[in-house]
């Protein structure tokens, strides 16, 4: 059995319950080395053997598994954030099930999440922004032409953009280009939720500056929209005037 893991986003103690206890019992780890924090290898047994993906490329973490299964062991996948945003997880799975061999998920808080805890906000403002748009800059992997910056930014919603911070000053002109104002306000929050976190605010024209200054250049996650503003609705859960199924409208 492998059970892929979400680490969750950063801080040791935010791995679910789940997550924990499967990387107490496992017998092998393969974890993300490049992003999952090194605490949580903490709660791995002594004897549990620890394998870095960062070195190893598909077919090597492959034969890991492979091994491991042939010698009835607990495998954990330990993945950044939740497996299921950027995990790269399906083209494990599908070389699992050719293989005949049995898998798990267990999600994670995703680093998205993570940054709107860190900001202290809520993503789906009433009568601001009700869709959240998880996204990322074509860089060295290409991004589908229909999910262009531009094309995404057209709609005004939230947006959360994964993999950018080497390209701020590209994706402050095509945020614009797509309509966003050079003074929409953003945000750029890096390793939300480690120790060494840090939140720094700014306009969508005042992305690279603010990255630069900071010394950021990659582990940051670009937050857009007006949801960082001050105007929004009062939502209709909590009106004392709108019935719902569990409450009489006063």
């Amino acid at each position: 059995m492998v059970d892929f893991v979400g680490a969750g986003c950063g801080a040791a103690d935010l791995i679910t319950l789940r997550g924990k206890r499967l990387i107490e019992e496992a017998d092998v780890i393969i974890y993300a080395g490049s992003l999952v924090n090194p605490e949580l290898l903490g709660f791995a047994k002594e004897s549990c053997e620890v394998h870095n993906s960062a070195y190893m490329d598909l077919n090597q973490v492959i034969s890991v598994m492979v091994k491991a299964e042939a010698d009835g062991k607990k495998i954990v996948r330990l993945h950044t954030g939740d497996p299921s945003v950027y995990g790269a997880i399906r083209e494990q799975m599908d070389r699992l099930d050719k293989l005949g061999i049995d898998y798990n998920v267990c999600p994670g808080v995703s680093s998205f999440c993570g940054a709107a805890a860190a900001l202290k906000a809520e993503y789906t403002l009433p009568e601001v922004s009700q869709t959240v748009i998880i996204t990322r800059m074509a860089g060295r992997t290409p991004v589908p032409e229909k999910e262009s910056i531009e094309s995404l930014a057209a709609h005004h919603a939230t947006m959360v953009i994964f993999l950018s911070t080497g390209m701020l000053k590209e994706l402050s002109e095509r945020l614009i280009s797509g309509g966003y104002s050079p003074d929409s306000p953003a945000a750029i929050v890096y390793k939300a939720s480690w120790k060494d976190e840090k939140i720094m605010r700014c306009t969508v024209a005042q992305l690279a500056e603010t990255a630069e200054k900071n010394g950021i250049r990659k582990t940051a996650l670009i937050t857009v929209g007006d949801f960082l503003g001050d105007d929004y609705a009062l939502s209709k859960l909590y009106d004392k005037t709108f019935e719902t199924e569990f409450r009489k409208a006063e």
